[in-house]
């Protein structure tokens, strides 16, 4: 055989053993298994056991009201706090206030009842309170029991003529926000 044909019975051969080697390489064993994820978020649900909490009539200086109400966390996820923002609006039906407002003479205290005992959680003044929400509860788990609240109103009797005050009316708007809890690895 002459050197050219070693070379290509060399080549050919080569050829044949890169292609066994090849098809060796290919057949293995193979195994899958599927696997399905669901994710589902929490829910948030801040109950209130009222819609209004007081309907006055005929307040004068000095006069306080009070009213319970229970909150509670229907829903699935913790609560980080609760939050009371506050608005309303004084219609002027008597003398004219030039510029003093009713507001600034309406105290509002929020008071927690924990086992029989009373703890002040704010006072301020409805104009305080419309400038600044104010913090009524601290985290409230899902699935815990209500909290118990008070709330008293007082019209505040400064011992000077409030008399421009007189047939005013303050149409009073609470909103409770219900803030989730921080994020965090959950491992399973």
């Amino acid at each position: 055989m002459s050197v050219k044909g070693k070379i290509l019975t060399s080549i050919a051969m080569a050829a044949l053993g890169l292609s066994l080697i090849t098809e060796g390489t290919v057949a293995y064993f193979n195994d899958k298994e599927p696997v399905t994820n669901t994710f589902t978020t929490g829910m948030l649900d801040l109950a209130i056991n009222k819609e209004t909490f007081f309907q006055l009539e005929d307040l004068v200086p000095g006069d306080t009201m009070t009213g319970n109400v229970e909150l509670t966390n229907d829903g699935s996820v913790d609560m980080k706090e609760v939050k009371l923002h506050s608005s309303y609006e004084v219609v002027d039906n008597g003398e004219p206030n030039q510029g003093d407002d009713l507001g600034k003479h309406i105290r509002v205290e929020f008071v927690r009842m924990d086992n029989g005992k009373q703890s002040v959680v704010f006072q301020k003044t409805l104009a305080e309170l419309k400038a600044s929400p104010q913090q009524v509860l601290k985290e409230f788990p899902a699935g815990s029991d209500a909290e118990k609240c008070m709330i008293r109103i007082t019209f505040l009797n400064n011992g000077k003529d409030q008399n421009h005050f007189q047939g005013d009316q303050v149409k009073l708007t609470w909103e409770f926000e219900a803030v989730q809890r921080d994020g965090k690895p959950i491992r399973r």
